[in-house]
């Protein structure tokens, strides 16, 4: 995976990975300035299996409506 393909758009349909705790990817606006870029475990962008454990606090009202 490359980081154009973990770039993934806030507004995106959901990834059967996603939950209100985790997302496929990262959908951060802005991933340079978001305070866990590059944390192992943590950031799609160094976690193997591309998944962000730690989505912005705007995520689970998205994923709310995504869901919906």
């Amino acid at each position: 995976m490359n980081e154009k393909e973990l770039g993934v758009p806030f507004n995106a349909p959901l990834n059967e990975v996603d939950t209100e705790l985790q997302t496929y990817g990262c959908r951060q606006n802005n991933p340079d300035i978001c305070g866990n870029n590059g944390l192992t475990g943590v950031c799609a962008f160094v976690s193997k299996d591309g998944i962000c454990r730690k989505p912005s606090r705007a995520w689970k009202k998205q994923y709310q409506k995504l869901k919906g």
